[in-house]
This record gives structure tokens, sequence and C-alpha cells, in this order.
């Protein structure tokens, strides 16, 4: 009876040990007080302008390695680290939300296609100090694109979803774009 009596009481300190540690530190509990909207279940929407400069004397984003061939239509082979700016609006002058820092390369021999690696580090508004971590396919010549988030920090804890970019401008003699981003992420 002793025997039962002490498995039991066992097994109650477990189920309550478990139960304090997912309400403690469960995935919805967040730093800094961010909180989840009003429905947990609908994801967060961000809207911002990815600002791509690689020409003139302060280029956002530099050539690392060159195309294998450069007359290449596809730049296979060409690698550049991006630290560009994300804005509210299109303009360059439009307000600051954020950088995205990372880099695209060109990894496919048939048409421009970039593998597309970055952190979008968020700089204002009530996700200020927050990133989402992104990775996937990226072919700006396609009218959208679509690159899972795969992870984040701050507010963004356990963030999945998915960014959609589609070409806002581009000058083909410079390479430098604007890209439109929504992004999508459930945290």
């Amino acid at each position: 009876m002793a025997k039962g009596a002490v498995m039991l009481l066992v097994l109650f300190m477990a189920l309550a040990a478990v139960s304090e540690a997912q309400v403690h530190y469960g995935p919805r509990r967040f730093a800094r007080g961010h909180h989840r909207a009003a429905d947990p279940d609908a994801p967060t929407h961000l809207h911002f302008y990815f600002h791509d400069t690689v020409s003139g004397k302060s280029p956002s984003a530099v050539r690392l390695a060159g195309p294998v061939d450069p007359s290449s239509r596809t730049f296979f082979g060409m690698v550049n680290v991006m630290d560009d700016p994300l804005t509210e609006g299109p303009e360059a002058g439009s307000a600051a939300v954020g950088r995205a820092q990372g880099l695209y390369m060109a990894t496919d021999q048939a048409q421009l296609g970039f593998l597309q690696a970055m952190n979008l580090v968020l700089t204002s508004g009530p996700y200020n100090g927050s990133s989402l971590a992104v990775l996937g396919r990226n072919c700006p010549l396609s009218d959208v694109r679509e690159m899972p988030v795969v992870g984040g920090t701050g507010a963004f804890r356990f963030a999945r979803g998915y960014a959609q970019a589609r070409t806002h401008w581009l000058d083909f003699s410079t390479g430098d774009a604007t890209v439109e981003y929504d992004v999508y992420v459930m945290h």
C-alpha cells in the first residue's frame, strides 16, 4: 500500500512539474512585453520595402565572388553580401523599419535564381529588437517569389511562415532594386 502511495505521489509531482514548466517556459511567453494578437491562430503580417543598392559610392550590397562566366545571363556563381535598408514605403527616404542582413548567391544555371539567406532585423515599431530568419529561392524576374521564414528572435521566437517578394523597381543597368515584401508569421 505504501509503495502505491509513493508511486502516486511521484506521478503527481511529475505532472505538476511538467504543467508548471509549460506555464512559465512555453512558446507563447515573450521577452520585453511582446504579446500575441487577440486571435493566437492569426499570423502577424509585416509589410515593407527592401532597397538593394549595388552601385554608387555607398552600396548596401557588395559582390564577394563574380559569376563563373561573366557573360552569363544567370550570373551563376555570383555571391553578394547585403545590409539593405527596409522602409515603410518604396521611396529611399521613407521611414526606416529595419535592415535585411545576409547574402544572396546565383545558384541556377538555367535562369536568374538566387539562394537567399537573410535576417530581417526590425529597428522600429512594436517589433523593434526582434528579427526573422528567411532562407529560400528567390528568382528576381518572377512576378511574385515566396521564401520560407525559418525562425526568429525576440517576439518572433519559434517563428514560422513565409515572405512574398514583388519587384517594385529594378534598374537593369546597375542591378539596383526596390522590392516590396509581405511577410506572414506564426509565432
